[in-house]
């Protein structure tokens, strides 16, 4: 039972060594999907917020979702990190600020 365990536990450290770049992104996409989805919901296709925070809602939560509606901008933060999106124009809808 204990080798069977070490190797299950060497198999995901390996698994983990392996996708370490994807690992180490993942805290920054759940804020930048939820700031642009966000953005775009409000300020392109104008629906309203309750609907729009629904629409962004995931399984781990956001610890900051804030808009600013005279910018059209929008903030979010999960995971330790936080993106901004803002609405461009008609054409160009919303993007990532840098």
């Amino acid at each position: 039972m204990k080798r069977l365990l070490l190797l299950v536990l060497l198999a995901l450290l390996g698994w983990a060594w392996h996708e370490r770049q994807a690992l180490a992104d993942f805290p920054g996409i759940l804020s930048a999907y939820s700031a642009k989805e966000y953005c775009s919901c409000r300020f392109v296709m104008g629906f309203d917020a309750a609907y729009c925070r629904g629409y962004v809602k995931q399984w781990l939560p956001l610890g900051l979702l804030e808009e600013d509606g005279a910018q059209r901008r929008v903030t979010a933060e999960g995971l330790g990190r936080r993106n901004q999106a803002q609405w461009q124009g008609a054409r160009e809808g919303c993007s990532l600020l840098p």
